[in-house]
């Protein structure tokens, strides 16, 4: 069955209420969305040519205490500035029940970026991390799928250093959130 969101259109925070908004990790938001640069001149030019579309939408689930929204979400605003693609922000506690539609390994992962048509139609979607990075969590499911097992923390906090370590302290990581972003829409 094909999701559509078409409800949920005027019931999100546009991108600066949301940074308004925020309670936490607001500066460290604002430092990723500033050192944005764009990876070359083809992946702006892209993204600048998607202004002549008017049938795209895009939806995106968040939170403020999220560190993955707090690395990749700026990233995509950036592009959709771009694009000039109309962005609503969910907060995900708000919206469990898109959520709940859009579960990553079976869990509530952090951000979604759905794309849609002006009718609410699900095209594609993106997240919570770059590919390369999100390996890192897939392989850790993949070998620890019992949260009760001895030695699953130790595991998941090894994880979670290696995903730290893959973002990296510059924005490189950025680069790769722009070109599955411009993968995503060449598809759709």
């Amino acid at each position: 069955m094909a999701v559509n969101l078409l409800e949920k259109s005027g019931k999100g925070l546009a991108p600066a209420q949301f940074v308004e908004s925020m309670t936490q990790n607001r500066e460290a938001f604002a430092g990723w969305y500033d050192r944005f640069a764009w990876p070359n001149e083809e992946d702006r030019a892209f993204f600048e040519s998607l202004r002549s579309r008017d049938d795209l939408r895009c939806f995106i689930l968040a939170s403020d205490w999220c560190g993955d929204v707090v690395r990749n979400v700026p990233v995509v605003f950036r592009v959709l500035e771009a694009a000039r693609i109309p962005v609503e922000v969910l907060i995900m506690e708000q919206h469990l029940d898109v959520m709940d539609r859009f579960l990553t390994m079976g869990g509530r992962s952090i951000p979604v970026v759905i794309f849609t048509d002006a009718g609410g139609n699900v095209l594609g979607k993106w997240g919570p991390r770059p590919a390369h990075i999100q390996e890192v969590m897939v392989r850790f499911k993949q070998e620890h799928p019992d949260r009760n097992a001895e030695g699953y923390e130790a595991a998941l906090n090894a994880a979670r250093a290696e995903i730290i370590r893959r973002y990296g302290e510059d924005a490189e990581y950025q680069k790769s959130v722009v070109r599955e972003l411009r993968e995503l829409l060449s598809e759709v």
